[in-house]
């Protein structure tokens, strides 16, 4: 349900921002125009506006990308929070122990964004970087700041069927549910080649002072060093979660580790 005092105008512009920071330049007006549903003219006003402002810029090709005033509101966006700075510091005592990738993450609506990334020695690419989206159900970052949600919750932040990612990627919503519950229990959630084969996750939520979830981190590893690490991985993401949430003002008892 939409709030009382919404702008239809400034949603519209919010479709065709994140639908051009999805597809930067790629998409002209008409193609535009059918993916965020604007008609042409209404749309061509409001790039016309955008592109004013700097918030899009017109590329070769009569194509989109976005604009450098984004790029000011984002890094202003960055320095009034001091998670991102925080966790880079932190993280690097972390991965100094365990010496695999770590990464921060923020919840949005059913996905992640990625916020930052500190690397291992490993030379395994991730499949994400800092300003990527990813299906937070596909994912232990994301699963573990599911665990906020009921039941009902998830079933309309998913009302759409979940895509599989690989063969392991959980596609059924109860089992979903069951699984981040399970991480709520434990205080930490893993991923098993759900997000990509041959990969391993293990994620440990960050609260702020009030108490709420306001991030994750987590360990990324392939399989020939999950076994040999994941304890270790575990109690040293947990550890580094209840650092930052510190950081963030929390003031709440240790998160349950690992026997």
């Amino acid at each position: 349900m939409k709030e009382k005092y919404w702008v239809p105008a400034i949603e519209r512009a919010d479709k065709v921002l994140k639908e051009i920071g999805e597809y930067p330049k790629q998409l002209r007006l008409m193609e535009l125009s059918k993916r965020v549903d604007i008609n042409k003219s209404s749309l061509f006003s409001l790039l016309n506006t955008l592109e004013t402002l700097k918030w899009v810029t017109k590329e070769e090709g009569d194509t989109y990308s976005l604009g450098p005033a984004l790029g000011m509101i984002g890094s202003a966006y960055f320095r009034q929070f001091n998670i991102i700075q925080s966790f880079y510091k932190e993280a690097s005592k972390s991965v100094a122990k365990i010496n695999e990738h770590i990464q921060l993450g923020v919840l949005e609506e059913g996905d992640v964004i990625y916020l930052g990334k500190m690397e291992g020695d490993s030379r395994v690419r991730l499949i994400t970087d800092p300003g990527m989206r990813f299906p937070a159900y596909a994912s232990a970052i994301g699963k573990i700041q599911l665990t906020q949600y009921s039941r009902a919750e998830l079933e309309t932040i998913y009302s759409n069927p979940l895509e599989q990612k690989t063969a392991f990627t959980i596609s059924n919503l109860d089992v979903l549910y069951v699984n981040v519950q399970e991480a709520r229990k434990y205080g930490y959630a893993i991923e098993n080649q759900e997000a990509a084969l041959g990969f391993h996750c293990v994620a440990a939520p960050i609260y702020n002072f009030e108490n709420k979830i306001i991030a994750g981190v987590s360990f990324t590893m392939m399989t020939s060093s999950w076994e040999d690490k994941k304890d270790s991985a575990t109690e040293e993401i947990i550890n580094l979660a209840n650092r930052l949430s510190h950081l963030a003002g929390w003031t709440g008892e240790k998160q349950i580790s690992i026997d």
